[in-house]
């Protein structure tokens, strides 16, 4: 929002949230009907194609999204370094609404104008004719419009809003006010207008002129500098008709220099252009890729977790993952990204934070949860997982933590496989274990006396569950197998708080994998369930209390955090993934995986020590 909203800064349509696409649907409906209706020689294609071509601006938009964020958590020829945080994300989750808009005045066209009527496909004059308009009258009233934006009274009412952005994202091109994006829409629709009335416009000259709006506007707000060198070096004037992302990022830091839509000509002609363009140009062309002191390892969950990925849907990332109705008819999509993945699939970044001094960044390993579970399946995962420990070494990164199912007892045996494999390993491999039973362990209510253990017993349950049981507290199983081997570690005093029992619940659950809904139900009225497990229980009563999977909330310097880490809450990090932080700046010269378990009070002191906090039961 602009620091003084002016008049028309609001969407019109805002007020409809998600279904704000019915504005389209009469159009849409009408079009499409009219189409498969009328006779041949009567249909008008280029009515039909609008919905297509408004579809594929987001498809582009989308792609631009992705690419941008995942070189961007590379780290080559990145731009600028400050970080992107939630305000961010949910500033410009509104992205869309400028397609809507464009929807709206393509079929108001259609109808209202004669010359728009059942348009040939192509006509290279109209081409012609259209970049020359954009060249001459778009760029040089845009230019000026720009300065005018930036004047105190229409840059706090209006423009300001786009420039709470200083970093860039593909999408922040098209963060605007309404009233804004009405402007910019009457300028570039002098092109389309002129080669109307002229009767030279076509389909295509309409298409790969939107095409070009959005590829430049994308290309040139993306943190990342792309344009190669040799553009310039082989038709020196070139930099005078395209500007570059380090050309644009300038005015985004600068403000009050580098004005030009995609043409930086009217910077020259005004002396409007920032001096360091071309250094910046060059620094940023040469940035080699940036090399982590912390990965933390993770994989997919489900093939709809795709989305939800920092590199996936922006908005989506930004919330904790849930199950959304829509993805499901986006299908095909998730169709084919699982055959990508399962033919080319290979580790990928998925994005980076700063943590005082240190740089992290998550990798994923494209296998979802359900095939960790397959014996068929394991080698396959074990290869990437230990692939990606070596890249990790090779590069110099000191600590890789092992996330979700990649340090599974079943699948690896908690990572010893990796250390075993390769012994002389100088990254070290942290599975989270002990931070983990900490955090279990301080979720606690105080003064209860009595605990459930439910699921499957894991390296985390059996440590905590030894843990209460030295402390004083009554552990009750239900299952004869893990009572004995429980009770096999304890001393006589220890061991009499270990109770085998089906009945006599406590109130206080914790619970790993294999928790069925049958048990959950046997619980008593008020029981708080805290989960030991990566993956939080289903929630089957509404008369009892659910803590999260082990969790704490990360302090504020914790940097560029604008997506969820699977279904935990904003800026709430899973107990695994701080570990490996935390040995990273602690300099623990350790592994810890397999049967190695680190203190778990010295983990702690030291989490709480970094300024992480405790989450709270839900």
């Amino acid at each position: 929002m602009a620091s003084k909203p002016g008049i028309l800064t609001e969407w019109p349509w805002t007020w409809l949230g998600n279904f704000k696409y019915l504005v389209l649907a009469p159009w849409a409906i009408h079009s499409t009907y009219s189409y498969i209706v009328k006779a041949e020689n009567e249909r008008d294609l280029s009515n039909f194609l609008i919905i297509p071509l408004l579809l594929s601006r987001m498809l582009h938009n989308q792609i631009w999204i992705s690419l941008s964020r995942y070189r961007t958590a590379k780290g080559n020829n990145r731009i600028v370094d400050k970080s992107i945080e939630f305000e961010q994300v949910d500033r410009e989750r509104n992205w869309d609404d400028q397609i809507i808009l464009n929807g709206i005045l393509l079929y108001m066209g259609s109808m209202y104008i004669k010359a728009a009527h059942r348009l040939p496909w192509w006509r290279t004059d109209g081409v012609i004719w259209t970049f020359i308009f954009h060249a001459g009258p778009v760029e040089f009233l845009y230019y000026w419009l720009h300065r005018a934006l930036h004047h105190h009274f229409l840059y706090s009412r209006y423009h300001s809003h786009h420039h709470s952005s200083i970093v860039t994202e593909p999408i922040t091109s098209v963060i605007h006010p309404f009233a804004e994006h009405i402007a910019y829409y009457v300028l570039f629709s002098v092109p389309i207008l002129s080669t109307l009335y002229m009767v030279n416009a076509s389909i295509l000259s309409i298409v790969v002129y939107l095409t070009y709006i959005d590829f430049m506007n994308n290309m040139g707000h993306c943190n990342f500098e792309h344009i190669p060198k040799w553009l310039f070096s082989v038709f020196p004037p070139f930099k005078y008709l395209m500007y570059t992302p380090s050309y644009h990022s300038l005015h985004h830091t600068q403000f009050r220099t580098n004005y030009s839509l995609f043409m930086p000509f009217y910077d020259y002609v005004y002396d409007t252009m920032d001096k360091s363009s071309d250094s910046l140009y060059e620094k940023s062309l040469v940035r080699k890729e940036e090399t982590p002191d912390v990965v933390h390892l993770t994989h997919l969950t489900t093939p709809e977790s795709v989305y939800h990925l920092r590199l996936g849907f922006a908005y989506l990332a930004s919330e904790p993952q849930k199950s959304k109705w829509y993805l499901s008819l986006m299908w095909p999509i998730t169709l084919w990204s699982m055959m990508v993945n399962r033919i080319y699939g290979q580790t990928f970044t998925v994005e980076r934070n700063v943590f005082k001094h240190l740089i992290m960044q998550t990798w994923a390993i494209p296998k979802y949860s359900i095939q960790y579970y397959m014996k068929w399946q394991r080698e396959s995962i074990n290869r990437m997982i230990e692939e990606s420990i070596l890249e990790a070494e090779s590069k110099g990164v000191k600590v890789l933590s092992l996330g979700l199912l990649n340090q599974d007892e079943g699948v690896n045996e908690n990572g010893e496989l990796f250390l075993r494999r390769n012994p002389q390993l100088k990254v070290k491999l942290v599975d989270g274990s002990s931070l983990a039973v900490a955090v279990v362990l301080n979720s606690i209510p105080k003064g209860t006396t009595r605990i459930a253990l439910r699921g499957n017993l894991s390296k985390v349950a059996y440590a905590i569950a030894l843990a209460l049981c030295r402390g004083g507290i009554q552990v009750y199983t239900i299952l004869e197998d893990d009572y004995k081997k429980l009770k096999s570690k304890l001393t006589k005093e220890a061991g009499d708080n270990l109770v085998l029992s089906k009945h006599n619940a406590p109130e206080t659950w914790l619970v790993g994998d294999g928790l069925t809904e049958e048990e959950q139900l046997k619980a008593p009225k008020g029981t708080i369930f805290i989960s030991l497990s990566h993956f939080p229980p289903k929630k089957m009563r509404k008369d009892c209390f659910y803590n999260g999977t082990p969790a704490m909330l990360a302090p504020k310097h914790l940097e560029n955090v604008d997506s969820c880490e699977n279904w935990l809450p904003r800026r709430v990090m899973s107990a695994w993934r701080i570990a490996g932080i935390l040995h990273a700046m602690e300099g623990w010269d350790v592994h810890e995986c397999g049967n190695i378990m680190f203190d778990v009070e010295k983990i702690w002191r030291a989490s709480l020590d970094h300024g992480f906090r405790p989450n709270q039961i839900r």
